[in-house]
C-alpha cells in the first residue's frame, strides 16, 4: 500500500487554513470535501507539474482567443498524484482547444497549428490544438454523430463523452489559473468514469474507458445505461469565457500557494 500524501491547501484569507488528505475517497465525496476545495487541490497540482505550466505558459504567449488545455492531461494528472504514479503517466498528448469563429477554414486552423509547433516542440509530446468554432464542420463525419455548432470553447466540455473528461484550464495574464468543470470536480478526484448522454458518445466512452481502466487499474467506469435517450437536443446553455459562474473560477495566484 502506497503511504498516503498529505498537501496543505492554503485558502483566501477569509477562511480558514484547512489540511487536506490526497485521498480520492475523502476528496471524491462532496460531504466530506467543498467543491471549493477540490479547486484548490487541482490548482496546487497543476502549479507543482513543471510540464503542465510550460504547457500552459506557452499556450498564454500564444495569446489564442477563448482558449483553454483540457480533457485528459488535467483529469489524469490528478489520478497520478492520487495514486503514486510519476507525473506524466499515461499522458499521451495535452489538449489545447480555442474558440475564433472568424474563419472557420481548415488552413486558418492549420496556420495556428504551424505557428505552435516549435513552441512546444520540447513538451515531449504532442499539443493537439483545435478550434472549437470548427467542429460542427467535421465531428459527424468522423464519428458518424450529428454536432450542432458551438457557441464558445467552454460549451464544448458539455458534450464530452464522460462527465469526468469535463475539465479545462487557462492561465491568466496575471498568474491566476481559470478552472472550467461544468459538473464538478468530485468524480475526478474519485476516479470514477461517468458517461455523459449529451451525444451518443457510447462507443467511444467504452473506448476511452479500456485504455484508462489499463493504465488506472483503481478506475471506476461507471456503464453507459442501456437505452438511455439522448440529451442533445435540449437547449445547451451558452458559457462567457469571462464570466464567474457555475462552470469557472479564477483561482489564486501562485504566490498564495505554499512555497
Amino acid at each position: 500500500m502506497r503511504p498516503q500524501r498529505t498537501l496543505r491547501v492554503v485558502p483566501r484569507p477569509a477562511d480558514r487554513p484547512s489540511l487536506l488528505p490526497l485521498d480520492r475517497r475523502s476528496l471524491g465525496d462532496p460531504s466530506l470535501t467543498s467543491e471549493r476545495d477540490r479547486r484548490c487541490m487541482l490548482e496546487l497540482l497543476i502549479r507543482t507539474d513543471e510540464t503542465l505550466m510550460g504547457v500552459l505558459r506557452t499556450a498564454r504567449d500564444l495569446a489564442l482567443p477563448d482558449w483553454r488545455l483540457v480533457s485528459g492531461a488535467v483529469y489524469q494528472s490528478v489520478w497520478n498524484a492520487l495514486t503514486g504514479r510519476r507525473a506524466g503517466h499515461g499522458i499521451k498528448d495535452f489538449d489545447l482547444v480555442y474558440f475564433d469563429a472568424s474563419d472557420l477554414g481548415f488552413e486558418a486552423e492549420d496556420r495556428v497549428i504551424a505557428r505552435a509547433a516549435p513552441l512546444f516542440a520540447g513538451v515531449g509530446r504532442p499539443v493537439e490544438i483545435r478550434n472549437q468554432a470548427r467542429v460542427h464542420l467535421w465531428f459527424e463525419k468522423r464519428f458518424g454523430v450529428p454536432y450542432a455548432p458551438l457557441r464558445s470553447a467552454d460549451e464544448a466540455l458539455l458534450r464530452y463523452a464522460a462527465r469526468t473528461h469535463a475539465v479545462g484550464v487557462r492561465l491568466c495574464p496575471d498568474d491566476r489559473l481559470d478552472i472550467v468543470a461544468p459538473f464538478g470536480l468530485a468524480d475526478i478526484f474519485a476516479m470514477r468514469l461517468v458517461p455523459n448522454l449529451a451525444l451518443d458518445n457510447r462507443r467511444g466512452y467504452a473506448e476511452k474507458a479500456r485504455r484508462m481502466k489499463v493504465l488506472w487499474p483503481e478506475l471506476e467506469v461507471l456503464p453507459w445505461p442501456e437505452g438511455a435517450s439522448m440529451e442533445a437536443s435540449a437547449e445547451v446553455r451558452p458559457v462567457s469565457a469571462s464570466s464567474r459562474d457555475w462552470m469557472s473560477v479564477a483561482t489564486s495566484p501562485r504566490t498564495e500557494l505554499p512555497k
